[in-house]
């Protein structure tokens, strides 16, 4: 049995404004297993970004906790939240957003190697070799952000958040700016980096084709609230939820 790696429990936000409060999430609870793919689907406001937020420290947790390798990372701070984003990147939606576009790819890549001390010559080293792993040549290091296309931008990504050697991978609707072409050569190689290197992956996304094809298990998310929860095939297949059956009505 795998260990679990990542766990949410009872995971609750709220959001106010002024004098009035909306509830993003409510107890949501989830675990992720070492080398497995969990996906998270619903629409748009449906709070799956939200949760991935909660998780990298982007937004508070109003309720529940979130536990890293068995520890409580909820409220951390300083050291040990340093400790936590080195077990666990995110991938963006827009890849080109996510980098400085003053800066080359390369720069970007290698600025946590920087950061934990690499000298200049292993940092260089180092970003190529993660370059080739993810699909691109060495080259891409001296290219700016506008100089790439969606795909390869994302690829450059996904290469950054490697460099720390995470464990976990959130990818926030990591492929849905890209065509379909592009996209499927991306989930490749997140296939490809789950069965080799074991990495662990929360997918959150709002399409249940993609889901199917890449997650072992799979939370449906409506209205903040886990509405069904499964195997992809099963979900698809025997939706028990009305909310789920649209969502499958409309990927057939």
């Amino acid at each position: 049995m795998s260990e679990t790696i990542l766990k949410a429990e009872h995971l609750k936000k709220i959001f106010t404004s002024g004098k009035k409060t909306f509830m993003a999430v409510e107890d949501v609870s989830f675990e992720l297993k070492r080398g497995q793919c969990l996906g998270i689907v619903g629409e748009s406001g449906s709070g799956k970004s939200t949760i991935a937020k909660m998780i990298t420290h982007l937004v508070d947790v109003t309720e529940g906790n979130v536990m890293l390798m068995g520890r409580d990372i909820t409220n951390a701070k300083g050291k040990e939240l340093r400790r936590a984003y080195q077990d666990i990147q995110m991938v963006f939606q827009m890849p080109m957003e996510s980098f400085d576009p003053r800066r080359t790819l390369g720069d970007g890549i290698g600025e946590s190697l920087r950061n934990i001390g690499m000298s200049r010559s292993e940092t260089k080293r180092k970003v190529e070799e993660l370059l080739v792993r993810c699909g691109l040549t060495p080259e891409f290091a001296e290219r700016y952000p506008h100089q790439v296309s969606g795909g390869q931008c994302q690829r450059a990504a996904i290469a950054r958040a490697l460099a720390v050697k995470p464990s976990i991978l959130i990818c926030d609707e990591a492929t849905s700016a890209l065509d379909v072409t592009v996209q499927k050569q991306v989930l490749e190689l997140l296939l490809e980096l789950k069965e080799k290197e074991g990495l662990s992956f929360l997918l959150i996304c709002h399409d249940l084709a993609l889901v199917q094809a890449f997650c072992d298990e799979v939370l449906v998310l409506y209205q903040g609230k886990v509405v069904e929860q499964g195997i992809p095939d099963e979900i698809i297949n025997h939706p028990t939820e009305d909310y789920t059956k649209i969502l499958v009505e409309s990927v057939l």
